[in-house]
């Protein structure tokens, strides 16, 4: 059982039945009142993040597990990955994994979290490397803004890159904000 002084960033607690992962959180003691916790959790299967206001209450930490899979392929919206340890396929549909699907390669391997024995979500690494596939023409002579121009990697993103990427560059992109951070040989 957790207190409300152990909600730190990063701890997931079960509320309502389900994972919520602590992202911010605020101690106050006002007076002669007790102490509250005004936080901001965020819901591991949903996706959305919600502010509560506690008090004196006790929090029972979630059951997560973690592990690791190999994506298989994508039908329709349902994603098809295989458990690394038991080989068994599962499906975890696109909206529980949000934007993550926009950096899956098939035969990757990803990090899952599971609640309750069940696959929830999958994590990705911070930086990953792609190839570049098309990439717009650079324009002569616009150098003094710095400039940036579109490029599509091999998953089908579109983000901004330096005006000398080219078609057939790898680049390293920064999973958590879809952007470009350096080109890689």
């Amino acid at each position: 059982m957790l207190d409300i002084t152990d909600l730190k960033t990063g701890v997931i607690i079960e509320l309502d039945n389900a994972p919520y992962e602590v992202v911010r959180y605020q101690h106050s003691k006002m007076g002669r009142s007790g102490a509250i916790m005004r936080t901001t959790l965020h819901n591991l299967i949903t996706g959305a993040n919600i502010e509560r206001t506690f008090r004196s209450e006790k929090f029972n930490e979630a059951d997560i597990a973690r592990g690791k899979a190999q994506y298989l392929y994508q039908s329709g919206d349902e994603f098809t990955f295989m458990d690394s340890k038991t080989f068994d396929q599962f499906n975890i549909k696109g909206s529980v994994i949000g934007q993550n699907t926009n950096f899956l390669v098939e035969g990757q391997e990803v990090d899952l979290i599971y609640f309750n024995g069940a696959p929830i979500s999958i994590q990705l690494p911070m930086k990953m490397k792609f190839k570049v596939t098309q990439s717009d023409p650079a324009i002569k002579g616009d150098t003094v803004t710095n400039p940036t121009k579109n490029a599509t990697i091999e998953t089908g993103l579109i983000i901004k890159v330096p005006m000398f990427v080219k078609e057939g560059d790898t680049i390293l992109v920064d999973t958590r904000y879809n952007s470009y951070l350096e080109r890689v040989n």
